[in-house]
């Protein structure tokens, strides 16, 4: 077991922002989504679950949970299943983090490598898991994934919560000055103050 993927969920519909494609929205000259991908460069493969516009510039694998719109979860089980058996960890990563960077991805990375622990997730300063930036064992994530469809019978609307109430999570604090690399623009206001991080 080696290796390491990235699965990026951009099929969110953005009610907050007028319904816009937000993974397209540029933050400092890029879209979200390419800076997404950006942070985890090392990664293969690389897997979008959602909207791709053509002009990306770089190569993914892409995908769509079906139906359409079932959620985060429903999403990531889709990213998963073409993520190869013998991958040993995958980053599960919303699309609209610009401010995410490879140095923050490298400390979850390093923190799975050295914890016996299932996943590796952000803590905030309030105390929440950004758990939607986060690395994870991959054959953990996959069973939990397969036990949740199992108990519910579908996937579709299932709450991140009950996907993680039964793993390991390491809860890792950003040290490091300058924006948190979990900021994500949920609203329009986000945005501008993404850009101004950025410049």
């Amino acid at each position: 077991m080696g290796g390491f993927a990235a699965v990026v969920l951009a099929g969110g519909a953005a009610r907050r922002m007028g319904g816009a494609d937000k993974p397209t929205l540029p933050v400092g000259g890029q879209s979200m989504l390419t800076r997404v991908l950006a942070a985890v460069h090392d990664a293969d493969p690389r897997v979008v679950v959602g909207r791709v516009p053509p002009d990306l510039p770089v190569q993914v694998h892409v995908t769509r949970e079906e139906p359409p719109g079932g959620g985060p979860v429903a999403a990531a089980a889709a990213g998963l299943a073409l993520v190869p058996e013998n991958i040993a960890f995958t980053a599960l990563l919303a699309a609209d983090l610009p401010l995410l960077t490879g140095e923050a991805i490298d400390v979850l990375r390093l923190t799975m490598e050295s914890a016996p622990m299932e996943g590796a997730v952000y803590r905030d300063a309030e105390g929440q898991l950004q758990v939607l930036c986060g690395v994870w064992r991959t054959a953990s994530l996959r069973a939990a994934i397969n036990r949740l469809a199992e108990e519910r019978g579908s996937l579709h609307g299932a709450p991140v919560r009950a996907l993680l109430a039964n793993l390991r999570i390491a809860e890792v604090s950003w040290r490091r000055p300058g924006p948190p690399p979990w900021f994500d623009c949920d609203t329009d206001d986000d945005l501008r103050t993404a850009e101004e991080w950025a410049r």
